[in-house]
């Protein structure tokens, strides 16, 4: 049987756990003794590695891996939007099919390589782009095609989890567990991307695109992260029965009108109060979790490792496999699976953030007077808001902290709200607001 070429862009933790499986084949899929690694670019070619190949196969000019006619399948795991991006649609524009972890450039050109990819006949697959080993994108390409989609939720971040499961469980400081998050490898030494929710705002954005049918703008979506969580907003979730997560949610909007072939979606990041009971309180340390809801399936759950070498390249192998059984199978590349090749099929877009609607954990330091809490109910029911609970803690030096979790409303409401509440002379300081489920 005729080998397939795989070429590799990128040898660091994750080409280099791809190249490690394509090089052991004993014991797994048959499949994976069909590929053939005839090319690797890396950046630096005299920086030492222990290589299970040949370092003739080394290049530091990952056009040639591209051009090499040896070569039918580009893995781009580079990282960063460019090169990347452009080497993606070199590979497309070859003729060759192109497996990516990159989430940082589907979220943001994936449209535009979906129909780079549609008008060369060839195949784009991203299953390692989220969840690392976690099966989610082809499920929501093929197993629940069949369902209507209502709600994408996930714990898609496992340095934000690892960091907020341990300031759940122990009660430590947010700066000193991002500290171990560094030191254990789970963090980078810039966590911007995921302690300010960027990393997995990319990811919602692909997820969504993939349950509801049709792209979305990868700017428009609203993000918070948990760099500004107080430790204190933790405990008092923990007293009322809730754990903090930082959740990325995506589900059809009540508030704005749809057509037949456009849909309003609520898309946000946000750290978020999950009630005890929840099937995502319970997901803890680095790993993910993300939650499908859709009719007539009800829910699902699909959970493990989110990140690292062994998962992610599991992940990038299962879309290789996926690609060189159709090429082994003799199929043309004009005759593209429509299910694996996950064609849009309508217009979705990100609603106005003031039409999203959820239930919210408002934090306020007030003065400790008689008649400051029924002053603020008052306030929130002018707005027609209904108050699910409200409840004063630690009051000391003449101040009290006042929790209000309210029942759902939108955006536009709350924000109403606050602006009232804020003018009330009892009341210091807005200290923390975030969404509930």
């Amino acid at each position: 049987m005729k080998k397939i070429g795989i070429g590799l862009l990128g040898l660091g933790t994750v080409g280099s756990g791809v190249a490690s499986i394509i090089n052991t084949p004993l014991g797994r899929h048959p499949l994976v003794a069909q590929l053939e690694l005839i090319g690797v670019a890396v950046k630096d070619l005299k920086k030492k590695r222990d290589l299970a190949f040949s370092e003739s196969i080394l290049t530091s000019n990952p056009l040639e891996v591209i051009e090499n006619p040896s070569v039918q399948i580009v893995i781009e795991v580079m990282g960063g939007i460019e090169p990347a991006r452009s080497l993606i649609i070199k590979a497309i524009r070859a003729g060759k099919s192109v497996v990516t972890a990159n989430k940082a450039v589907i979220a943001r050109h994936g449209y535009e390589i979906a129909n780079e990819a549609k008008a060369a006949g060839v195949y784009v697959l991203i299953e390692a782009a989220v969840g690392g080993g976690i099966p989610i994108i082809e499920p929501l390409k093929q197993s629940l095609g069949g369902n209507q989609i209502t709600k994408v939720s996930g714990i898609i971040n496992g340095t934000t989890n690892y960091i907020l499961s341990r300031m759940d469980k122990e009660g430590a400081n947010y700066d000193e567990v991002l500290k171990d998050a560094k030191d254990l490898g789970y963090a980078e030494s810039d966590p911007a991307a995921d302690v300010e929710g960027l990393d997995a705002a990319d990811k919602i954005a692909i997820l969504s695109g993939l349950a509801f049918g049709g792209p979305i703008k990868r700017s428009d979506i609203p993000v918070k992260g948990i760099n500004c969580l107080k430790s204190k907003d933790v405990d008092y979730a923990k007293r009322l029965g809730y754990v903090i997560k930082l959740l990325a949610i995506s589900e059809r909007n009540e508030h704005q009108t749809t057509t037949k072939d456009s849909l309003p979606l609520s898309v946000w990041v946000e750290p978020t109060l999950v009630p005890g009971e929840h099937p995502l309180a319970g997901v803890n340390g680095v790993n993910n979790a993300i939650l499908v809801e859709g009719i007539p399936i009800g829910q699902v759950m699909f959970f493990g490792p989110g990140a690292g070498s062994g998962p992610t390249a599991s992940a990038v192998v299962a879309d290789i496999l996926n690609i060189a059984g159709i090429k082994l199978m003799g199929n043309s590349n004009s005759n593209l699976d429509p299910l694996l090749s996950a064609e849009s099929w309508r217009d979705c877009y990100v609603a106005e953030e003031n039409k999203i609607s959820k239930k919210n954990y408002i934090r306020l330091i007030t003065d400790d007077t008689p008649g400051v809490i029924g002053k603020i109910g008052t306030l929130f029911g002018q707005r027609k808001i209904s108050i699910e609970s409200i409840v004063q803690f630690d009051a000391s030096n003449l101040e009290a902290e006042i929790v209000v979790i309210t029942h759902q409303i939108t955006k536009g409401q709350l924000n109403e709200a606050l602006s009232d509440i804020k003018n009330l002379s009892e009341v210091k300081d807005i200290a923390a607001s975030m969404g509930c489920l």
